[in-house]
């Protein structure tokens, strides 16, 4: 039985996932390297660390498979001095990655567990340009004005208006919105004001952020 080789599996990943969808940007493949995704992910799970699946978390979280991430990553486009929310801390993995491309990151999720277990993962690759907050993002206050890239890291039926309201001028929002099966990756910048464009970036189904509200259903 082979051993797991984890920079191999890494390289892998890079190269046999991420490149063949159309990721390009070399700053985004640097990082996909440099961060350890097998640190982040539950012991139980190791071996799937660099698979392209999603990876449970517990409690209906999960991390989201490596080529959404990078294309995420991608579309964001972030730059060193950026500020970065995310919602949806998950493991930390895509905190770790958001932090090594931007200034400072913001990071909330609804799971105090997960926030302490990122939180310790994060400190012991020395990530410290990142703040965790454990609450829900979809009814909590988010002081601290306003964000250059927000990354909402499970699906929405719908994208509520608080999220583009926190980006600044120029910022990029990532979202997946709609419901299974028909689920699009969208990219909102706020162009100036509150002009905002909107980009269908690719077709998918990702998991809900969990507690995610539900259209009504149709009746007859």
């Amino acid at each position: 039985m082979t051993a797991f080789d984890p920079e191999r599996a890494r390289f892998n990943m890079v190269e046999q996932q991420i490149r063949p969808w159309e990721v390009v940007d070399p700053r985004v493949l640097d990082v996909l390297q440099l961060v350890p995704r097998d640190r982040f992910v539950p012991a139980a799970y190791r071996a799937l660390a660099y698979a392209d699946v999603e990876v449970p978390l517990g409690n209906g979280e999960s991390m989201l498979a490596p080529k959404i991430e990078a294309k995420l990553l991608q579309a964001l486009a972030i730059r060193p001095t950026d500020r970065v929310l995310e919602v949806g801390t998950g493991s930390g993995y895509l905190t770790a990655c958001l932090a090594r491309l931007g200034g400072h990151v913001v990071s909330i999720d609804r799971d105090a567990g997960l926030v302490a277990e990122a939180q310790a993962r994060l400190t012991e690759l020395g990530i410290g340009n990142v703040e965790l907050i454990a609450g829900d993002a979809l009814d909590a206050e988010l002081s601290g004005g306003t964000y250059d890239a927000i990354a909402i890291t499970g699906s929405l039926p719908l994208l509520p208006e608080r999220f583009p309201a926190l980006l600044a001028e120029g910022g990029r929002l990532f979202a997946v919105l709609g419901e299974p099966p028909a689920e699009r990756a969208t990219l909102v910048t706020r162009v100036r004001g509150e002009v905002f464009r909107r980009e269908a970036l690719f077709e998918t189904v990702v998991p809900p952020l969990v507690g995610a509200p539900k259209p009504a259903a149709f009746v007859f």
